[in-house]
């Protein structure tokens, strides 16, 4: 179905309640890799119930364990867009935590379509997403961008040019994150059941030679990077977090994450040794306390 933009952005936000627990968190954590080498650190902080304290990117995954749903998505779905999950990829995510997350907790979500710009061979969605408690007091916000293949052509606007530019010096931190070859069956457990990522058959046909990593398991394992090198162990301290996916990684290669310190914010991208260095985030930065 072609997109329809009137009825997409027109919509009303669609609001959802929530719950984790801190087996959800648990969960989270070891599918970014905490843990991995327990016999030297256990990472008992991201591992362990008893003070256990939640990376702020657990909001991309609140809510949506796998006892949520056992049925893999064959689309996304919404009025006025209807895709199938071959055609969609991963383009960007930002998030904003308002305050520290807690490790079980209730939450009610919003979202809405915020715009769909017109890249001409394909459409990029941009989803908001706003989470609060039981009292309304804000816990965190999101934007998504989508990357839809073959549905542009629509007739829209295409959207903000986003110039990027690194500092030119030398970084202050340069962090490597080792995935596994089953990363991606395990952080899949968080709730994101999308077929790409697991099942070689319908990674070929979505023009891939294996299953991928999900774009927002990259994006947690670089902000666990960054609390671990830079922040000091300090969840609370990341606060922000935004990135452009620029390119896949495969389980069982490495991220290597750049990364220069300007005030209180982070300048950073990340790419894949492996294969030259190829970019994985780009036009990435984080807001720290």
């Amino acid at each position: 179905m072609p997109i329809d933009l009137d009825e997409a952005l027109g919509a009303p936000p669609a609001t959802r309640e929530i719950s984790w627990t801190s087996r959800d968190v648990l969960l989270y954590h070891l599918s970014l890799g905490a843990g991995r080498d327990a016999g030297a650190d256990p990472e008992l902080s991201y591992t362990y119930e008893r003070g256990l304290r939640v990376l702020p990117t657990f909001a991309m995954v609140a809510g949506q364990g796998i006892s949520a749903g056992e049925r893999p998505p064959t689309a996304m779905s919404m009025p006025g867009i209807d895709i199938d999950l071959r055609r969609i990829l991963h383009a960007g995510q930002a998030l904003t935590v308002h305050r520290p997350l807690p490790a079980a907790g209730e939450a009610v979500v919003s979202s809405r379509v915020a715009n769909i710009w017109d890249k001409g061979k394909a459409a990029v969605i941009e989803m908001e997403q706003a989470a609060a408690d039981s009292s309304g007091d804000p816990l965190w916000t999101t934007t998504m961008r989508i990357w839809a293949r073959g549905e542009g052509g629509f007739g829209g606007e295409p959207g903000p040019e986003t110039p990027w530019t690194e500092p030119d010096r030398e970084p202050d931190h340069v962090l490597d994150s080792p995935t596994t070859p089953g990363q991606a069956l395990l952080y899949r457990l968080n709730g994101d059941l999308n077929p790409l990522h697991a099942d070689p058959a319908f990674a070929r046909a979505a023009g891939f030679d294996h299953p991928i990593l999900h774009g927002l398991a990259s994006y947690g394992i670089v902000a666990k990077a960054l609390v671990d090198g830079v922040l000091g162990g300090d969840v609370t301290r990341l606060t922000g977090l935004s990135v452009r996916f620029a390119g896949v990684l495969f389980p069982g290669e490495t991220i290597r994450t750049t990364v220069w310190r300007e005030g209180d914010r982070l300048v950073f991208r990340s790419t894949c040794p492996e294969r030259g260095d190829a970019a994985v985030l780009t036009h990435a930065t984080a807001e720290i306390s």
